[in-house]
């Protein structure tokens, strides 16, 4: 939307856009703890609005709606990351985890299955559960940390790193399909139904058969394999 002189109206455009917004904050809420506030999720995603409205260039081809996108879940996710909520004693087990799952892999040459992930950890498998349960909570946007940890933001970059930092992120991006085709059956589908499909965890523990917080768990076993190999 212009103005008369040919402008970007941006109180339009704030006011068009503010769906959207609250779209993504609903969609990120699904994968956090029920400490999380959906309205400070909206209110850090309305920040990241405003500022791709004074960031946005026209000439450089892409839609605002793209350019906004990005800009309202990276505003919310720094929001996430300033709160540090993720006690320490969870983040050790995390990192526990997925040295458990690398080390297992490599000696198996398969996916480990939770018994054997368990007895790695030296724990009972409801105890693995839980801390599957718990590790989940600390989950933001993990497909797009893994692709974009080390990496400045698209547009940050100099013009000269540009071509090295777009092979870079090929390289990555093939890295992970590549991890994701070795996951379990199941957890692949976990996967697709959650990241490309973008159901919520109520709907695909309807699509799996089982509880939502089965999915919850799943879902970071999937990623502990991914970043086992990745790694």
């Amino acid at each position: 939307m212009y103005t008369a002189q040919g402008k970007i109206n941006q109180d339009a455009l704030l006011e068009e856009y503010l769906p959207l917004v609250r779209r993504q904050a609903l969609a990120l809420q699904v994968r956090l703890p029920p400490s999380v506030e959906l309205n400070d999720l909206i209110q850090a995603g309305v920040v990241g609005l405003i500022e791709a409205l004074g960031r946005y260039d026209p000439t450089q081809g892409a839609g605002f709606a793209t350019f906004a996108s990005q800009r309202i879940r990276g505003a919310m996710v720094d929001e996430l990351r300033s709160r540090d909520w993720l006690p320490r004693s969870v983040r050790r087990s995390a990192r526990a985890l997925d040295e458990a799952v690398r080390a297992l892999e490599q000696r198996l040459g398969r996916p480990a299955g939770e018994l054997e992930v368990a007895a790695e950890l030296g724990i009972e498998l409801e105890t693995y559960h839980q801390l599957l349960s718990d590790t989940n909570s600390g989950q933001l946007l993990p497909l797009d940390e893994l692709l974009q940890a080390g990496m400045e933001p698209v547009d940050e970059r100099s013009e000269l790193d540009a071509p090295y930092s777009a092979l870079l992120e090929r390289e990555q991006r093939e890295r992970l399909i590549e991890a994701i085709e070795a996951l379990p059956e199941r957890e692949k589908l976990l996967m697709a139904l959650y990241y490309q499909e973008e159901l919520n965890l109520k709907e695909i523990g309807a699509v799996l058969g089982v509880t939502e917080s089965r999915v919850c768990q799943l879902h970071s076993q999937a990623l502990a394999r991914l970043r086992a190999r990745l790694r």
